[in-house]
């Protein structure tokens, strides 16, 4: 597969400029590319650049306001409502960051509900913004559905994924992201896009049989993680970013959408903990990396997003590489 090699400042550019020539004003194409830019450099593609024909997709078919202005009120002591007022999820995060961390310190613990939002990347972002505050916070939201519930062979659940980050003085902080489905859809779609096999597990094809093959798990279903226990979990996430904060279920997510490749309307739900304000006798960060050193002095262990780390350190001096065949669909949504 031919590659082309970019510089981060590359990618940011190539991705403000298709979103503002499909619609975005300079608010909501600025945000998006910081995002898009931010997967790339951490090396999580299925959240980069290739989500980039989504986006232009749902501006296109006018599904998503590509102009679209949050706003944020307070409906309970520590409960904040953010209406995306049917816009991407990257702005509204990123101006939901300072309220929720404001009350959160306020009230030891808050919630924000993300309402009438479209959300198409990792939930790593919003919640590493968060710990960078002090705050340990998790996040979840749904999807359509594509995963089926065990015993079942059509799509239910979304991938439904949830994150939490914990707070480091000194270090980047601790957070994990993770579907409750085997995989990620973005990743079974990249696999069928570079004709690579899956792991077993992962999916069934649409007559409910095992396959490794991403084309037929993407016309059948995907599997939860850990048969019950993850679907436990994706329920778990329907309610709470569907009738819990008065939005789309993943089924109801698909009634709604027009299927022109972009994300569908949905919520999110964010919940941020001040771990000072919890009674702890001495200083909760300094217990945490007590906890984190016991673990890492077994060899061969790391911190969820280690990893991600240690991308991010290399591709902000060399880049990333980007598949020819992705770039010139971009350029010719530009």
């Amino acid at each position: 597969m031919s590659e082309q090699q970019l510089s981060l400042d590359d990618v940011y550019r190539l991705a403000y400029e298709c979103m503002k020539a499909n619609g975005c004003n300079h608010e909501n194409a600025t945000a998006l590319a910081e995002t898009m830019t931010a997967a790339e450099r951490d090396l999580c593609h299925a959240h980069g650049l290739f989500r980039l024909p989504g986006y232009a997709a749902s501006l296109k078919s006018g599904k998503v306001k590509g102009d679209a202005k949050p706003t944020i009120k307070k409906i309970a002591p520590a409960v904040l409502q953010l209406d995306a007022h049917n816009g991407y999820a990257p702005l509204a995060l990123k101006q939901a960051k300072q309220p929720l961390a404001d009350c959160t310190k306020e009230n030891g613990i808050a919630a924000m509900a993300l309402i009438r939002v479209h959300h198409f990347a990792a939930l790593w972002m919003e919640i590493e913004a968060l710990a960078n505050l002090g705050l340990a916070a998790f996040a979840f939201t749904a999807y359509k559905p594509a995963v089926a519930p065990p015993g079942g062979s059509k799509p239910f659940f979304g991938t439904n994924p949830m994150a939490f980050g914990w707070p480091r003085s000194g270090k980047p902080p601790m957070v994990f992201d993770q579907a409750s489905a085997a995989m990620a859809r973005g990743e079974v779609m990249i696999a069928a896009r570079d004709g690579r096999t899956l792991p077993e597990g992962v999916g069934i094809d649409k007559n409910g049989q095992p396959t490794t093959d991403p084309d037929e798990v993407l016309k059948g279903a995907m599997l939860t993680f850990g048969g019950y226990k993850g679907a436990s979990i994706a329920l778990m996430i329907e309610l709470l970013v569907g009738p819990l904060i008065g939005e789309h279920a993943s089924f109801e997510a698909a009634l709604n959408d027009n299927n022109d490749g972009g994300p569908p309307q949905g919520g999110e739900l964010l919940i941020a903990i001040d771990p000072t304000k919890f009674g702890h006798p001495d200083d909760p960060y300094q217990h945490a990396e007590r906890l984190f050193d016991e673990l890492l002095s077994q060899p061969g262990t790391r911190l969820p997003a280690a990893r991600r780390y240690a991308n991010r350190e290399k591709t902000e001096k060399q880049g990333v590489t980007v598949p020819q065949s992705l770039l010139e669909k971009i350029k010719s949504l530009r």
